[in-house]
């Protein structure tokens, strides 16, 4: 198991989310859980193209921090 960082942003009315660490694997929600949800189901999508395609999954190298201004 591994830990992919994502980035969920407010949309309008719903969610959007990404990860840094794979490029156009993207979700979006009504709700940051329904979001998430389905980021996990498009990471895994995703991940599973990579292997059946023999390509390596990209090891997380992103992280994020909160900055006191």
């Amino acid at each position: 198991m591994q830990k992919m960082l994502i980035v969920i942003e407010k949309a309008g009315n719903n969610y959007s989310c990404y990860s840094p660490d794979l490029p156009g694997v993207i979700s979006t929600g009504k709700t940051k859980e329904e979001t998430k949800k389905n980021m996990v189901e498009a990471i895994r999508m995703h991940i599973d193209g990579l292997m059946e395609d023999g390509i390596n999954i990209p090891e997380p190298v992103s992280y994020a921090e909160y900055l006191t201004i």
